[in-house]
């Protein structure tokens, strides 16, 4: 059972309206940037809160339904290590688009550095306190640049679509709320079996 207080709120509205097994796949997902540049703010705002946003919806769940592996999926401690796992990859994606590249990093679609380091057997604190230490260090980097580099257009290599540092930021952005929801999702799903 989970007891945190997101959780209690959002529970039964989030079975009600159809919340489980609605998350898309990640990599189905299309892409159209085509707001504009001088959002970079608002997306540094949104990248900034996902580790307060994530600690909160964990506070309060109990260990063993945070490893527990669905159909030998990613576990709840999965997901949030997986988040921390990918910060070396965005930022090195800024720092692509910096060195004025033509593509930027591959990402490993296989999602080996998550699968091999074995985050159900850590504690959830040290996994949480890595991701919003290794975030930081993101939205540090981007709070040196200026206006102009966030128009900065390189190859996205899977998507094969240009993609601005700004669409870039995005991206990383609407990773975190994927992986968020499929928290969610976990969560729901025990939450319904309790009820």
């Amino acid at each position: 059972m989970w007891t945190g207080p997101f959780c209690q709120v959002f529970a039964g509205l989030l079975i009600s309206e159809g919340f489980m097994d609605a998350v898309a796949n990640w990599f189905e997902r299309k892409f159209e940037f085509t707001f504009p540049v001088e959002l970079y703010p608002n997306l540094c705002v949104r990248l900034r809160g996902t580790p307060a946003r994530l600690e909160e919806l964990l506070g309060g769940c109990d260990p063993p339904l945070l490893v527990r592996k669905p159909l030998n999926k990613w576990s709840i401690q999965e997901h949030a290590g997986h988040l921390a796992d990918l910060e070396s990859l965005w930022l090195a994606r800024v720092e692509d688009y910096l060195s004025g590249g033509a593509r930027l990093t591959t990402a490993d679609l296989r999602n080996r550095k998550t699968d091999e380091a074995n985050h159900n057997a850590h504690r959830l604190d040290d996994i949480l306190a890595e991701f919003r230490k290794a975030r930081f260090t993101l939205i540090e980097r981007l709070g040196h640049l200026s206006p102009s580099d966030f128009s900065r257009t390189m190859l996205h290599p899977r998507l094969q679509q240009p993609m601005r540092m700004v669409d870039h930021l995005f991206f990383a952005a609407e990773h975190d709320d994927h992986h968020m929801a499929k928290v969610l999702e976990l969560l729901n799903k025990d939450w319904a079996k309790d009820a």
